[in-house]
Order: C-alpha cells, then sequence, then structure tokens
C-alpha cells in the first residue's frame, strides 16, 4: 500500500512540475482531449461513421454537418472523431512494442559489451539506414495490409533507435558503484539488468518513447493514405485523406479536417516530449 501511494505521489509531482511549462500542459491537454473522444467516440459523434446520407453527398461545413460529408455523404465530424480511436491504438501499440524491443536489446548489449555489442548494433544500423517509410511499405506489401502488421512495423522501425539510447545510457549507468556491489554479492546478469539498470534509464526512455510515438502517429497516418493500414469502411485519419485526395479541387474539407487531427495531435505530442525532456534534464 505504502508503494502504491508513494507511486501516485510521485505522479503527481511530476505533473506539478511539468506545469511548468506551459506548451507541456497544452500538449498533454490536447492528447487527453483526443483519447477521450477515442474512448466516448460513439456518444460524441453525432451520425455512424459509416451510415450512408445519398441527398447530402459532398455537403460543405455546416450546423448539420461540421466538416461536411464525403461522396457517399458520411458525416466528416464523425469520421474525423472515430478516426482518432484506430490512430492512437496503432500509435501506442507501436511504441510500446519499439520501447520493448529497443530497450531489451540495448540494455543486453550495453550491459555485456564486446563481440555481442559490435554484432547487433552493426544490425540496428543497418535498420536504421532505411527510410521508416519505404521500410514499412516494404514489408507490408509483402505479407499484406492489416493493423496488426502496422504495429510490428512501426515497432521494428523505431525499434533500433530506442536501443540505442537505452545503449547510451546502460553504458553510463554500469559504471556506478551499486552495479559493481551487484556484481559483488553475485548477482546474475539477468537481475542485474532488469532490476538494478533498467530502472535507471528510464528516463531517457521516456523521452525517446515519447518522440516515438509522435513519429508513430505520423507513420501510421502515412500508411494510411497509402492504403496499407486499416482498411475501409473504418474510418481512419490516413484512410480519409486518401480518400479526400481525388475530390480536393472542389471538396477540400474532406483533406482539411483530417489533416488538422493528424497535425494537432502530432505536434501536442511534440510539445509534451519536449516538456518530458526538460524535466529529465532538471530545467523545470
Amino acid at each position: 500500500m505504502e508503494g502504491f501511494v508513494r507511486r501516485i505521489r510521485g505522479f503527481f509531482e511530476i505533473v506539478r512540475r511539468l506545469s511548468h511549462s506551459p506548451l507541456g500542459m497544452i500538449g498533454l491537454v490536447i492528447i487527453l482531449l483526443w483519447v477521450l473522444i477515442a474512448i466516448l467516440g460513439p456518444i460524441v459523434a453525432p451520425y455512424s461513421p459509416t451510415a450512408y446520407h445519398p441527398q447530402d453527398r459532398f455537403t460543405g461545413p455546416s450546423l448539420k454537418y461540421p466538416f461536411g460529408t464525403d461522396r457517399f455523404g458520411r458525416d466528416m465530424f464523425s469520421r474525423v472523431l472515430m478516426g482518432s480511436r484506430s490512430v492512437l491504438i496503432l500509435a501506442s501499440s507501436a511504441t510500446a512494442l519499439s520501447l520493448f524491443l529497443g530497450s531489451s536489446i540495448g540494455l543486453i548489449t550495453g550491459f555485456l559489451g564486446g563481440l555481442v555489442d559490435e554484432v547487433v548494433m552493426r544490425f540496428m544500423d543497418i535498420l536504421m539506414s532505411f527510410p521508416a517509410l519505404l521500410f514499412a511499405m516494404l514489408i507490408l506489401g509483402i505479407f499484406g495490409p492489416s493493423p496488426f502488421g502496422v504495429i510490428v512495423v512501426i515497432g521494428l522501425v523505431y525499434a533500433p533507435r530506442i536501443a540505442r539510447v537505452a545503449r547510451s545510457a546502460v553504458l553510463e549507468v554500469k559504471q556506478r558503484e551499486f552495479i559493481e556491489a551487484a556484481k559483488v554479492r553475485g548477482e546474475s546478469n539477468l537481475y542485474i539488468m532488469f532490476v538494478e539498470l533498467l530502472p535507471n534509464i528510464w528516463g531517457p526512455l521516456g523521452v525517446e518513447a515519447s518522440v516515438r510515438f509522435g513519429y508513430a502517429i505520423f507513420l501510421s497516418a502515412s500508411l494510411g493514405f497509402l492504403g496499407l493500414g486499416v482498411q475501409p469502411p473504418t474510418p481512419d485519419w490516413g484512410l480519409l485523406m486518401k480518400e479526400a485526395q481525388q475530390y480536393i479541387s472542389w471538396a477540400p474539407w474532406m483533406a482539411v479536417f483530417p489533416a488538422l487531427a493528424i497535425a494537432s495531435l502530432v505536434v501536442a505530442v511534440n510539445f509534451l516530449a519536449d516538456a518530458i525532456r526538460k524535466y529529465e534534464a532538471g530545467e523545470l
């Protein structure tokens, strides 16, 4: 019970210090707003995102349809709101996967060093040399488009970058006295890596993960635009942009509002990531 209370107090202390960054708090509020929209989408959306209204095709923004309608008369406001769900699920799941893979690889290579470190990190360098979007397109082109495939691909794309951050942090921390003390006590390598080292590198990993979350949002939307992510009729911000492409000259609202949604979330994540970086650096 005491440990739980201590974690709660620690969380509120972090929030208090982050509140010293206005942009960080703005980013946090926007992110929480989109999370609430994703959770409460069916309640908040005025129409079903897949319901056709043929009599209202290509209707511009109005009181009835705040974001206008598409070629089938579907309400763009409802589709944008519901599209947040797929983007957040894909991006957060992919970021969690990349954090797990990257931190594990960085811990092992940084702690063991030697030949293992050289071989694994050179392989990570090879993966990082491929442009993220091109690598994702290649893998999904082979195995076919699917939400699960998007999560795995984005996780693999960003894992090497997190691995480099984790490795650098491990190389610094493993020189400290408490690591030597653990070795003297005869603790196993797994114990030292995951009990002694990992809790002491969460700061850099948290900053890097927040940055990668922003990239994951943009990459998942890009894959949706290319038709390699969520498939119709499920609403997705990238897919909405794709559907708007051929009608943008006379129905620009079909592209403008999904684009603004993507931009607002990515910018908010970047604001929060910058605040977290300042918090870890002791600037807040």
